[in-house]
């Protein structure tokens, strides 16, 4: 009995021990990763101080006539392929007009050949438009399509003419351009804010920027020009600041003092070192020949 056991132990190790061998020596099947026929694509982008993102898929044309051929005119679309496209905004916003709560949407678009629907969506996550519900839009915009002579291969969306409180969002495919203006409240957000911080006070203010966001914005220019000579206190090496306050003397109407301004960077400037010198020798002479 024990020999039989003995031998059944032999031949079950034997065994084993060949299986493994046939196992070590077949290689496991290799990971395969096939092109996508749409290829996910995620847009970020900042107007002023608003923070955009735009989640798509972006099919080809591949030969196809698009609209009014695989996408009909008139009907939804998912604005892209596989799961509908998805737009956030980090603040209210305004999309040709219409009013647009911060927040996450799922962006569909119905064709047409004279106009466009834009429509933001509060499902988020559905894939195509086979489960879209009008009752669950939060906002329709009407868009203008404009006709390409070049036609675009694989579907775009872009932001374009980036402001400090506007920008272009636009839709591209074959031969078709949809651009849809959007709009956001930057000086309305952010004033308030600069005003409580100069207010509390403390080290370190941001008082270039702030002289410069009131100067570019049409704002109070005296505390412009204030908050600019506090820059230039805290750091008297810095020419660049100087030119700013230049800039903001010149839209005072202060010639005489842009002009001295502006020579004093200037000075400051080619007795700098570093590759940021060339660029504010350029700009100074530039403005100083402009107020001569």
């Amino acid at each position: 009995m024990n020999n039989k056991l003995l031998r059944f132990g032999l031949l079950l190790i034997s065994s084993l021990c060949f299986i493994a061998s046939l196992t070590a020596q077949t290689p496991a099947a290799p990971k395969l990763e096939f092109p996508a026929a749409s290829p996910a694509a995620t847009l970020k982008q900042r107007v002023g101080i608003t923070d955009i993102e735009i989640n798509y898929s972006r099919p080809s044309m591949k030969g196809r006539v698009i609209f009014g051929g695989l996408l009909p005119f008139d009907k939804v679309w998912r604005t892209g392929a596989n799961n509908a496209t998805k737009i956030s905004f980090s603040t209210p916003v305004k999309l040709n007009g219409t009013d647009v709560a911060a927040g996450v949407y799922a962006l569909f678009t119905i064709p047409g050949k004279e106009e466009w629907t834009v429509i933001l969506n509060k499902v988020t996550g559905q894939w195509g438009a086979y489960a879209y519900d009008a009752k669950n839009d939060v906002a329709r915009i009407k868009a203008k399509p404009i006709a390409m002579p070049t036609a675009v291969e694989s579907f775009s969306i872009g932001v374009a003419d980036l402001r400090d409180a506007s920008a272009t969002i636009f839709l591209t495919w074959e031969k078709t351009h949809v651009p849809v203006s959007l709009t956001v409240d930057t000086k309305g957000i952010l004033v308030p804010q600069i005003e409580a911080a100069m207010a509390a006070g403390g080290e370190k203010l941001p008082y270039a920027p702030a002289a410069m966001f009131y100067l570019e914005n049409g704002l109070d220019l005296k505390k412009a020009l204030t908050w600019i000579d506090a820059g230039i206190a805290a750091e008297p090496k810095a020419f660049y600041f100087v030119y700013r306050k230049a800039l903001i003397q010149e839209k005072m109407g202060d010639k005489a003092g842009a002009l001295a301004t502006a020579q004093a960077s200037l000075d400051a400037a080619n007795k700098a070192d570093g590759a940021i010198k060339e660029e504010y020798v350029g700009l100074n002479q530039a403005l100083i020949k402009r107020l001569q």
